[in-house]
């Protein structure tokens, strides 16, 4: 009989039992353990010993503490802080994200910013709430119809390939820009029915040295790279030069892919149209940064991610990952360390 594999949850909050028990249905030989737990301190050393497998939201033991360890799923999608904070762990210790999690939701927070900015709802909500029917409705509320328009989507990863099968179904013209743009497939994983997971519904893919093709000609931007050395400020005074004028950004990667001073200058100077903003360079954003009283930004504390299926989701890409580990197959969202993601 193959040996039993110990895997440990470490979460801040309970789970279902009924969540652990899809976990523990994969396969006979998986010991499943759930810990609850704010710090490290509330796990003594020997409760490391023999885990084989670890799920967290961020929580990860040194590598002297947990010998057996051979493999996290992170709870979380970017894996730039844990590789920050645990460069040694992962020189030894496979690293998977839940890439795929957030997919539905932070498409559809996309699309609900780009409908929000096209269909003035700020304005309308300020009008509601003074009470106010302006004589000249028409003017100030007039809607420009998404269709026909064009979505850069910076990174075209799951989430990316969700914001662009949605964009599609309303008749948007879709550019998609990635490290690799000749790769068009995608093999992470996916809810069942989203996404675009061949590639096949951008009009054109760019490299992410070729954004000075793509910007010109974009009314709308997705920025949802990862955090690595190459894509920080991936947008700056340079490049929002690109835009037109009255493009719309919507950010929901981290708040360091965009220099936020240069963006912060071009919105009030008129040199970019508007910006939907859920990630910032500090958070939470300072109670004094200009962005908060800019007319033309619309801002969410960082939220964009948040499903109440977050749970669900999470373990069912668990549940599939469980099952390629034990049958040696290689896993889903597996981070290249030296890429950052």
């Amino acid at each position: 009989m193959d040996n039993p594999v110990r895997v440990m949850i470490v979460s801040q909050a309970a789970l279902p039992e009924e969540l652990l028990d899809r976990l523990r249905a994969v396969s006979p030989r998986l010991r499943v353990e759930h810990r609850v737990t704010a710090t490290l301190d509330g796990l003594d050393g020997s409760a490391w010993q023999g885990v084989e497998v670890l799920q967290t939201t961020g929580l990860m033991p040194r590598r002297e503490q947990a010998p057996d360890l051979r493999w996290v799923q992170g709870y979380f999608a970017g894996a730039d802080r844990a590789l920050r904070e645990h460069p040694d762990l992962f020189k030894h210790v496979t690293l998977t994200t839940s890439s795929g999690v957030h997919m539905p939701v932070m498409a559809e927070y996309t699309l609900m910013m780009m409908l929000a900015h096209n269909h003035r709802l700020p304005q309308l909500l300020q009008a509601q709430a003074a009470h106010d029917w302006p004589a000249e409705r028409g003017p100030l509320f007039s809607a420009s119809e998404l269709r026909g328009k064009t979505v850069g989507i910076l990174g075209y990863g799951s989430i990316g390939r969700e914001i662009g099968r949605q964009a599609c179904a309303l008749g948007m013209r879709v550019l998609a820009a990635k490290r690799h743009p000749a790769r068009r497939e995608d093999d992470g994983w996916q809810p069942r029915g989203t996404g675009d997971p061949r590639g096949e519904l951008p009009e054109a893919f760019y490299g992410l040295d070729e954004l000075d093709a793509l910007l010109p000609e974009c009314d709308y931007v997705a920025v949802v790279l990862p955090l690595t050395p190459d894509t920080r400020q991936v947008l700056n005074a340079r490049t929002l030069a690109l835009l037109k004028p009255a493009a719309f950004i919507i950010n929901i990667g981290r708040g360091a892919l965009i220099d936020e001073p240069a963006l912060i200058e071009a919105l009030q100077a008129g040199r970019v149209g508007g910006a939907a903003l859920d990630v910032f360079s500090k958070e939470p954003l300072p109670a004094d940064s200009p962005l908060w009283s800019l007319p033309n930004v619309i801002l969410t504390p960082h939220i964009s991610g948040w499903t109440t299926r977050y749970d669900e989701l999470a373990m069912q890409l668990f549940a599939d990952n469980l099952r390629r580990y034990l049958e040696g197959q290689p896993l889903y969202n597996q981070v290249d360390v030296g890429l950052g993601y």
